[in-house]
C-alpha cells in the first residue's frame, strides 16, 4: 500500500505467539511438540534451499504458530538468495546466539548455517536453555566476544533428560564441521535429516500438506486478539519514520511502480464481484 511519502507492507495477522513467548511461559518444550515445531521448520528450510535462499535469521521469536498450532517463519531481513547448489557467501551476519561456527571463523557457507540455527532452536526447546548459557559474575565472560568462542571451541554438553534420539539429533544438527554437519549432505541432505531416528514418527507427506494435528493449540479469543504476545510489545505506541523529503528526491520513484497489490485471494466475495 503507498500512502503520501511512505510505504506500508500489510501482511497477515499470525495470532498464535512466536515460540520465544511460549517458551517464556513453558520453560522448556515436551520432545513430541519440539520434533513437531522441528519438522515442520524443517520442511520451511527445505522449501527456501530449493528457492536458492539462505534464510539466516532463525529463532525463537521468528518462529509463529497460527491459530491451529502450525508454525510460520516470518523475518526474511537477512536472507541471501539467489544460492544454487554448491554455491557459498560470505557476510557476517545472523543473531549471536545462532550464528554458525563457519560464519565466525569467516569462512564461505551455504545453506549449512539454517540447519545449525535449527540445531540451537531444537536445543532451546528441549532443554529450556541456550547450549551456550554462561553463567557467571566475571564480566568477561558475559560479551558477545565470548560467547562467539564458546560457540567456536566448547563442546555442545547434551542434557542427561533428553532421550538418546534427541541427544543424536542435536549432536548432528550442532556439528561444528559443515561438512559433517546433518542436512548438509548436497545430494541426501534432506532425507538424511528425514529419516533420522527423532524424525522416525514423523509423516512428512502429511506433515507438508497441514494434515497432522499440531500438539498444542493456541488459546485465542478473537482474530485479532493478543492475548499471545508480550505486553512489553502490544503496549508500545505506534509511530511511523519520519519521512526526509531531501532523501525521498533522489530515490528514482520508477522502481516503485506497481507497488500497490491486493492478493485475490484476500479479497472478499463482495470485493470481487
Amino acid at each position: 500500500m503507498c500512502v503520501c511519502n511512505r510505504l506500508f507492507l500489510v501482511i497477515e495477522y499470525v495470532n498464535g505467539g512466536d515460540l520465544m513467548f511460549h517458551m517464556q511461559r513453558q520453560r522448556k518444550l515436551p520432545e513430541e511438540h519440539a520434533r513437531f515445531y522441528a519438522a515442520e521448520i524443517c520442511i520451511a528450510l527445505n522449501f527456501l534451499h530449493e528457492k536458492g535462499i539462505i534464510y539466516r535469521d532463525l529463532k525463537l521469536d521468528n518462529v509463529l504458530l497460527d491459530h491451529e498450532g502450525h508454525i510460520k517463519i516470518t523475518d526474511y531481513g537477512m536472507c541471501k538468495e539467489g544460492i544454487r547448489p554448491g554455491d557459498t557467501t560470505s557476510t557476517f551476519c545472523g543473531t549471536p546466539n545462532y550464528i554458525a561456527p563457519e560464519i565466525l571463523r569467516g569462512e564461505d557457507y551455504g545453506f549449512s548455517v539454517d540447519w545449525w540455527a535449527l540445531g540451537v532452536l531444537m536445543f532451546e526447546m528441549m532443554a529450556g536453555r541456550s547450549p551456550f548459557d554462561i553463567i557467571t559474575d566475571n564480566p568477561d565472560m558475559n560479551t558477545e566476544e565470548y560467547l562467539f568462542q564458546v560457540i567456536l571451541e566448547k563442546p555442545i554438553r547434551i542434557p542427561r533428560s533428553l532421550s538418546v534420539k534427541a541427544a543424536s539429533v542435536l549432536k548432528g544438527f550442532l556439528n561444528k564441521d559443515p561438512k559433517e554437519r546433518l542436512g548438509c549432505q548436497v545430494q541426501t541432505g534432506f532425507t538424511d535429516i528425514k529419516s533420522h531416528t527423532f524424525f522416525r514418527s514423523i509423516d512428512w507427506e502429511q506433515l507438508e500438506k497441514k494434515e497432522a494435528t499440531p500438539p498444542f493449540k493456541p488459546q485465542i479469543t478473537d482474530d485479532y486478539g493478543l492475548e499471545n504476545f508480550d505486553t512489553q510489545f502490544t503496549n508500545e505506541p505506534v509511530q511511523l519514520t519520519p519521512d526526509d523529503q531531501d532523501v525521498i528526491k533522489r530515490i528514482d520513484q520508477s522502481e516503485f511502480e506497481g507497488f500497490e497489490y491486493i492478493n485475490p485471494l484476500l479479497l472478499s466475495t463482495e470485493e470481487t464481484v
